[in-house]
């Protein structure tokens, strides 16, 4: 960077507005043309541009927004497939031209596109379900990350006795497997989809505490926090201001795996007979109710949901990394 006393000693120019035009001038023209930021685009058009360069991560990015609006939509206008009416009238169209005493999974067909299950169209049941398995997504991820990253932060800033306490609090949670954690908590607390929630929200956050520390640990040590501490600001401005500003390209990489992670641990314990109970539905469910009927030589009972699921957890993954980079400025030009 230029300064105007520079300047003036060079040029010889008294006026303090024409030295401010050529120091900003000569600054602009000595602006790398590689890894740094320049100066002429606002954050927020830099970090689109780098997201929108991953072309994964845009496609990714509008499945799940369709796959959001589809869940809204599509069990307005479909409410014969629900469970609750397949148990009082099973005369739907599922059930229509089988034989006597047939299972109800009839093939895809005009008029069930992607066939039924167990006399329920797969079409209108995979997105009701949707609406279970994100909803109970996005409310796990969100309690995950607000935990994960204030137990983290807080450990990591603070450092000393009170990190290696909570981090040894966070290896005895660490030993014991996940999935056995969830079915434990789950057969304490219930399979209501408030229970379910809190379930995997609040067994899931020790990796990210963990993450969010080792990142704390690196920027308290960093030149402006010491600067701040210098000058006199509190620890609660520090964390604030300075410490949780920057992790942010990990918390929201670590948040969009969080999703992924979520919707994955709600399928394995639906799968397993632990989930929601009908007449609520989630992903796991329908692969757990059509897995026997697989078997029989049903394809279509498991390979629409089991593609969606797939899909939904990739795009989690591609959208986490383009958003990284995003978030990193040294990423954003190339």
């Amino acid at each position: 960077m230029v300064e105007p006393n520079d300047v003036s000693n060079e040029v010889g120019v008294p006026d303090g507005g024409a030295i401010r035009a050529e120091a900003i001038h000569l600054a602009h023209d000595a602006a790398p043309a590689g890894g740094e930021v320049s100066g002429h685009q606002s954050m927020i058009r830099q970090m689109a541009r780098v997201f929108l360069q991953n072309k994964l991560a845009v496609a990714s990015l509008i499945f799940i927004v369709v796959l959001i609006v589809m869940a809204v939509i599509v069990p307005l206008f479909t409410p014969s497939s629900y469970w609750s009416d397949y148990v009082i009238n099973t005369t739907g169209s599922c059930w229509q031209g089988q034989p006597y005493g047939s299972l109800g999974n009839a093939q895809p067909s005009a008029h069930n596109i992607l066939g039924c299950t167990g006399g329920l169209d797969n079409f209108s049941l995979l997105f009701y379900a949707a609406r279970y398995s994100l909803a109970i997504g996005f409310l796990s991820a969100f309690i995950t990350m607000t935990v994960g990253v204030a137990y983290g932060i807080f450990a990591g800033f603070r450092g000393g006795k009170i990190d290696t306490i909570m981090m040894r609090i966070i290896d005895v949670a660490l030993s014991i497997p996940g999935l056995y954690l969830l079915i434990l908590v789950v057969v304490l607390f219930g399979q209501t989809l408030t229970a379910l929630t809190c379930v995997i929200g609040f067994t899931a956050w020790f990796g990210i505490s963990r993450l969010m520390r080792s990142e704390a640990q690196v920027l308290r040590e960093r030149e402006y926090v010491q600067a701040a501490t210098t000058m006199g600001s509190t620890k609660r401005r520090i964390m604030w201001r300075h410490i949780l500003p920057n992790t942010m390209s990990v918390m929201v990489t670590a948040g969009t795996f969080a999703l992924g992670d979520a919707v994955l641990a709600l399928s394995s314990i639906s799968y397993l007979g632990l989930g929601l109970k009908p007449p609520e539905f989630d992903w796991g469910s329908m692969i757990q109710n059509a897995t026997t009927y697989f078997e029989q030589g049903y394809w279509w009972t498991l390979w629409p949901v089991g593609i969606i699921f797939i899909l939904f957890v990739l795009s989690t993954n591609y959208i986490g990394d383009a958003l990284r980079d995003a978030f990193e400025v040294r990423l954003q030009e190339r």
